[in-house]
């Protein structure tokens, strides 16, 4: 009995469920949409963590409206131009600068004046000294004698100019001096005055260039102390001013790197220029040494001929002859 009462209870539970799984679905209700005005419908709704610009180079394409770029601090606000606190032409940055670093670059500039006029004088001098010796040479290898090489190295003017006109003085001085005197000490006391003259000639024509051995050396250090001063106050005033903007920094560094380049301006020259001059030089020495080598050549022929013309060759051939014609009329002893 119980057991039926069971089965029957379950067969009800079963055709409920089936007939509400027959049964059709209907939809709920829908509240009504409410649309927004036109004016907020046309500006687009901007991401709350937009994407950061991206490279073309990378086929990425640019960022559109769903995603514009990042942009810091209040969009709307005007862009901010830096602008620079003075000009920074040259001669603006040297007004600029520090009284140290002005300093130095006036000095610099001094000493770069001091390289082209010595460049200028010294040039003029060795052009002219150089010719002059060139032309006394040539015309003291073409002489015959000592004499002669004097009368043509002086010219119409009758008086000996140069290094090369020392030269021959000299020789001719010590000649007239030394007369009565052997040969070989004439020719050494030339050969000692000769080497002195070009010794000093040397030294009148390397004057000068001392200095632009000194500035060649030191003007690169010079600017270097003056760009090390003006980016130390540099720094001090980026703390001071408690900002590291490239605009606010920037003037005093380019102030200070302008000493470095007046420094090298000053420097490069003067070491091309001391450089070609002390070539020179050495080709005005060489140019004087020829020519005492010549004056030396024409005293030993001329010390040589006087030799020749004042020995007693004659005196010597008339006592052999005298001689002789004694013997020759001598007494015959007969021997014993």
């Amino acid at each position: 009995m119980m057991r039926a009462f069971r089965l029957a209870l379950v067969a009800l539970s079963l055709s409920v469920v089936v007939a509400q799984a027959q049964a059709p679905v209907q939809p709920a209700p829908q509240a009504p949409i409410e649309t927004a005005p036109p004016a907020l419908q046309a500006q687009p709704t901007t991401p709350t963590n937009p994407l950061p610009p991206a490279l073309p180079q990378l086929g990425i394409n640019p960022p559109s409206t769903a995603h514009p770029p990042l942009t810091l601090g209040n969009p709307a606000a005007p862009a901010m131009t830096a602008t620079l606190p003075h000009d920074l032409s040259p001669w603006g940055m040297f007004m600029a600068a520090d009284i140290v670093v002005k300093g130095v670059m006036l000095g610099l500039a001094f000493a770069s004046l001091v390289t082209w006029t010595i460049w200028l004088a010294k040039a003029m001098e060795l052009a002219t000294a150089k010719r002059s010796a060139g032309r006394a040479l040539r015309r003291i290898e073409a002489a015959e004698n000592l004499t002669e090489a004097a009368s043509a190295a002086a010219g119409k003017s009758g008086k000996l100019r140069g290094a090369v006109g020392q030269l021959l003085n000299a020789a001719l001085s010590e000649t007239r001096r030394s007369a009565d005197l052997g040969e070989d000490g004439i020719k050494e006391r030339v050969a000692i005055a000769l080497s002195r003259i070009e010794a000093r000639a040397g030294r009148s024509m390397a004057r000068g260039t001392g200095l632009l051995a000194t500035i060649g050396s030191t003007a690169p250090f010079v600017g270097l102390f003056g760009t090390v001063w003006g980016i130390m106050n540099s720094f001090i005033g980026i703390s001071q001013a408690k900002t590291t903007n490239l605009a606010v920094v920037a003037p005093g560094i380019a102030e200070a790197l302008l000493a470095t380049a007046i420094g090298l301006v000053a420097a490069i020259p003067a070491v091309i220029i001391y450089n070609v001059f002390a070539r020179a030089i050495t080709g005005y020495r060489a140019t004087l040494s020829d020519a005492s080598g010549e004056i030396l050549r024409h005293l030993s022929r001329d010390l040589e001929r006087r030799q020749r013309a004042v020995a007693p060759a004659p005196r010597a051939a008339s006592a052999s002859s005298a001689s002789a014609a004694a013997v020759a009329s001598a007494p015959l002893v007969p021997a014993e």
